[in-house]
């Protein structure tokens, strides 16, 4: 009787051992635990604004913390290396920007290739750029600018944020279409290079939009053409580039998620429906666009024919420049 009681129990635990292991090997559901967005700028910015304020929608929606860690360094390659370290399990995301992701791969070696080694989510916002003149240049649309341009016995000078900014190469790009010979002059960011066309020493640059809008609202500066494909809501009036003779030109900035290599579908799914459904709310989108930047939240499908794009475009723009790497 001893005996048959102390097999029975022997059973009763090796069933309820099976059930526990069974439960320990069944996957939890995503996210199970706080989730990190690694961002490639420092914190403050208009980029490290945006992804937190992606990171508060999502724990919001999820229930489940997503944490902006930021590392900076090698003008965001490194956060982007420590991403592609990471197992692809959806707990580690990049926050993910134009230049590391598709100029930087134009101008030097880097420790990953930005179509192999991530699995894009969503463009969450992009950013614009508008071609500016000084108040008294004598042109007032884009056929008169590169009219006035050519006639110069001497090549015209541009201000640009830095050699190899999108600012540079935007308008080496616009200078090649259009057919122009310019010399760029660099400085250490956007607001120095304006501050000089504001002030006449050079007459024209690309400049973010956000940056341009005040001193065209003070009559400083003139809007002559906007870089994306459609205008720009917040200056309609303001025509592209590409519908002032230049089919297909659209230079933009973006910023969004993308994962490791690997990560499942249905995590980067999730993901990016909720991007999705935020930036058609207004008040994500508002919170967007006082950082300076335009709502988009396209698909994983769409972003990365997005990225492919954008890596040709910015490769170009690098050779005309001659600023890849040896």
């Amino acid at each position: 009787m001893v005996f048959r009681r102390f097999v029975a129990a022997a059973l009763m635990f090796v069933v309820w051992a099976g059930f526990g292991l069974e439960a320990q090997a069944q996957p939890q559901p995503w996210p199970s635990r706080p989730v990190r967005i690694v961002a490639p700028y420092a914190a403050g910015g208009n980029s490290d604004v945006m992804a937190r304020v992606v990171a508060q929608r999502l724990t919001e929606a999820f229930g489940h913390t997503f944490i902006v860690e930021n590392r900076v360094g090698a003008n965001g390659a490194l956060a982007a290396e420590v991403v592609i370290r990471s197992p692809a399990d959806g707990y580690t995301l990049l926050w993910a920007v134009t230049p590391p992701m598709t100029i930087a791969p134009a101008m030097t070696k880097l420790a990953y290739d930005p179509i192999r080694d991530f699995a894009p989510i969503s463009a969450v916002a992009i950013n614009g750029f508008v071609l500016v003149v000084h108040k008294d240049f004598p042109a007032q649309t884009v056929a008169e600018f590169i009219a006035y341009v050519k006639s110069q016995k001497e090549k015209m000078a541009y201000a640009e944020g830095t050699a190899g900014s999108v600012t540079h190469l935007a308008m080496a790009l616009f200078a090649q279409r259009a057919g122009l010979e310019m010399t760029n002059v660099s400085y250490r960011g956007n607001a120095p290079a304006m501050n000089d066309v504001i002030a006449g020493h050079l007459k024209t640059m690309f400049s973010n939009v956000s940056d341009a809008l005040p001193h065209a609202a003070s009559g400083a500066i003139r809007l002559l053409a906007v870089s994306t494909a459609q205008r720009e809501p917040q200056i309609p009036d303001v025509p592209t580039v590409a519908e002032s003779g230049f089919p297909g030109f659209n230079v933009v900035t973006w910023n969004g998620l993308v994962a490791p290599a690997g990560t499942p579908r249905d995590i980067v799914d999730k993901i990016a429906g909720e991007i999705r459904r935020a930036t058609d709310g207004p008040d994500f989108a508002g919170r967007l666009k006082g950082a300076g930047a335009n709502p988009l939240g396209n698909t994983p499908d769409e972003f990365a024919a997005m990225i492919k794009v954008d890596i040709a475009t910015w490769a170009e723009a690098v050779a005309l420049t001659g600023l890849k790497a040896p």
